[in-house]
């Protein structure tokens, strides 16, 4: 595994990378209808042997430096409540940061308190230039957590995804290295 792909942790988050054991939580939180709709590769229902399949995905996109994705986990109770991740297109020194909470977990603030730690890791650690972030307009909470890590609204693509045979509006957020340093 990559020397970057470790823990985090912040006042009530540890953010550490997903082991197989997690994959029956991650199939449920992943997989509740209210996650899934917003989101434009989680399936629903979420099949049986899909999250023990994207947990070796995601390890060996860490292990070749492709992307780091953390299980999201309540600090004090060690409880696995979702996951961010930061996918990377190297050669231009830029990643797309994702995330997703079990819908018991939202409202709360953990989403913007995992993306504002994952962002300083890609620009502090990973030296990356530019994050952008993608909400769908119809999950006006997602823009939320983007607008408050600092990143900047910069337009939205008509009918970009499709979602369950539904062509979805999608808002882009970005931040340069050059405006985290002036957070």
């Amino acid at each position: 595994m990559s020397e970057l792909q470790g823990t985090f942790q912040t006042d009530r988050l540890l953010l550490r990378p997903f082991n197989p054991q997690d994959a029956v939580e991650v199939q449920q939180l992943a997989g509740e209808y209210e996650v899934a709709r917003t989101t434009l590769s989680l399936p629903h229902p979420y099949p049986d042997g899909a999250a023990e399949s994207w947990i070796a995905f995601r390890t060996d996109a860490a292990r070749h430096g492709h992307g780091y994705t953390f299980a999201i986990t309540a600090l004090a109770e060690n409880q696995l409540m979702g996951c961010v991740s930061l996918n990377l297109t190297s050669e231009h020194k830029r990643a797309e940061i994702g995330y997703w909470l079990g819908s018991r977990y939202w409202g709360n603030g953990y989403a913007t308190e995992a993306a504002g730690r994952i962002v300083r890791f890609g620009f502090e650690e990973l030296h990356l230039n530019r994050i952008v972030g993608a909400a769908m307009t119809k999950n006006p909470a997602s823009s939320a957590v983007l607008r408050k890590i600092g990143m900047h609204y910069e337009g939205c693509f008509k009918q970009h995804i499709r979602k369950w045979n539904v062509y979805e509006d999608v808002d882009y957020y970005g931040l340069t290295s050059a405006d985290f340093l002036t957070l």
